[in-house]
C-alpha cells in the first residue's frame, strides 16, 4: 500500500478494500492492515483480483475519486469513475493538444529528451562500473555525442526534425549495446535492433520487455483518465498505443534494456530457452517466458527514489507517476511534462 500524489496504490494482489465511514479500509484475509481518508484522495488503483465492495464503489464515484482495477501483472481491467469530474474533460483536452502540432511538441520533445538522457547516463554507468571490461573511451565518446543530441532536441521545432534526432541518437546508443553484454559473449550477441520478428535472443528479450513496458504503461494512463491510444509523439494509428509508446519512451532504457543485460550477465537466463525457426525469427520458450516473468516482477518491486517527485517508490510505480504528472499537465497545475531523469 503506497500513497502518491493523492492517489493510494495497493499493490499486493491479496487485498480486499471496503468502506468504513468516510475511510477507504485495506483489508488481508478479513484482518485490518490500513486506513486512509477518502478526502484526502484523488485516485484508488489496486492491482489484484480481490476486489473492492460496492459501497466503496458508490462512495468514490460520488466523490469523484477514481478507482481502478488492474490485474497482478498491470493490465488494465476497469475503473470506476464519478458523473462530474473530468475524465471526458481531461480527454477533450488531451485531443485538443494532439491536433495542434505546436502544443505537441513540447510534451514530444520532454518525452524524447528523458528517453536519450536515461540511455546516455546507461552508458555512463556502465564506464563507471566496468572500467577494466569495457572500452571507457567509446562509451564516453558516444555519451557525448548524447548530450549533444540532447542539446539539439530542446531547439527541435517540427515533429519531423524531431523524429530524426531521435533516431539518429537510438543508432548511436545501440552501437555500443554489445559492449555492454559482459557474460554469455558465445550465445548473446546484439548486431542491430530486429523487430518483427526478433532475430537474435537479445532482440527477442529486448521485444518482450518493451511489450511489458508498454502494458505498464498503457495501464497507467488508464488508470488517470488519459486515452493511451492518443499521442504527442507517435502518430495515431488503430490499434496502437500512441501516447503509451510515447510514455515508454523515456523508461526503455532503464527498466527495459538494463534489465535485460542483467538477465544475461548474471546468468539468470541462458541461451537454451531460446529456439530458432525456419524464418530465422527467434522466440522463447514457455519456461524462459516464466523466468524472465518472475525476474520482472522482482524488477518492478525494488525501490527508488522519483528524481522529479523526491520520493521513494518502487519501479513499478514510475509508469504511473508519470502518467500522473502527464495528467496534471494537461490539466495545466503544471507547466511541462517532467520527464523521469535517472542517474
Amino acid at each position: 500500500m503506497k500513497r502518491l500524489l493523492n492517489t493510494l496504490y495497493i499493490t499486493s494482489s491479496d487485498r480486499y478494500l471496503s468502506l468504513d465511514g468516510e475511510n477507504v479500509v485495506v483489508r488481508s484475509q478479513d484482518e485490518e492492515i490500513g486506513r486512509v481518508p477518502l478526502h484526502n484522495l484523488e485516485a484508488i488503483v489496486t492491482f489484484g483480483y480481490a476486489g473492492a465492495s460496492p459501497a466503496l464503489m458508490g462512495a468514490c464515484a460520488k466523490r469523484n475519486i477514481d478507482l481502478s482495477f488492474l490485474t497482478p501483472s498491470g493490465r488494465f481491467l476497469a475503473r470506476v469513475s464519478g458523473e462530474v469530474r473530468g475524465n471526458v474533460t481531461l480527454r477533450k483536452e488531451q485531443y485538443r493538444i494532439s491536433e495542434d502540432r505546436e502544443k505537441c511538441m513540447p510534451i514530444a520533445r520532454n518525452f524524447i529528451t528523458g528517453k536519450v538522457y536515461n540511455a546516455r547516463w546507461v552508458l555512463e554507468r556502465a564506464a563507471r562500473d566496468y572500467p577494466l571490461r569495457l572500452d571507457a573511451e567509446k562509451l564516453k565518446a558516444k555519451s557525448a555525442f548524447l548530450a549533444d543530441s540532447i542539446s539539439n532536441i530542446r531547439k527541435s521545432s517540427s515533429p519531423e526534425e524531431l523524429l530524426g534526432l531521435e533516431g539518429e541518437a537510438a543508432s548511436v546508443y545501440f552501437s555500443v549495446f554489445d559492449d555492454l553484454i559482459l557474460q554469455q559473449k558465445e550465445s548473446f550477441n546484439f548486431h542491430g535492433r530486429s523487430r518483427r520478428p526478433p532475430m537474435d535472443a537479445v532482440n527477442a528479450m529486448l521485444s518482450f520487455a518493451y511489450t511489458l513496458l508498454a502494458g505498464m504503461c498503457g495501464s497507467a494512463l488508464e488508470a488517470v483518465g488519459l486515452d493511451p491510444y492518443v499521442g504527442f509523439f507517435h502518430t495515431d494509428r488503430p490499434g496502437r498505443m500512441s501516447l503509451a509508446l510515447d510514455m515508454m519512451e523515456e523508461l526503455r532504457a532503464v527498466m527495459a534494456d538494463r534489465f535485460v543485460l542483467t538477465m544475461i550477465n548474471k546468468r539468470m537466463i541462458g541461451p537454451e530457452g531460446f529456439t530458432k525457426k525456419e524464418d530465422g525469427a527467434v522466440i522463447m520458450d514457455d519456461e524462459t517466458r516464466k523466468q524472465f516473468l518472475a525476474a520482472w516482477q522482482a524488477k518492478k518491486a525494488e525501490t527508488i527514489r522519483h528524481p522529479f517527485l523526491d520520493e521513494k517508490m518502487e519501479w513499478g510505480m514510475v509508469p504511473y507517476a508519470q502518467a500522473l504528472l502527464l495528467a496534471r499537465m494537461i490539466r495545466g497545475d503544471l507547466d511541462e511534462y517532467p520527464p523521469f531523469f535517472w542517474k
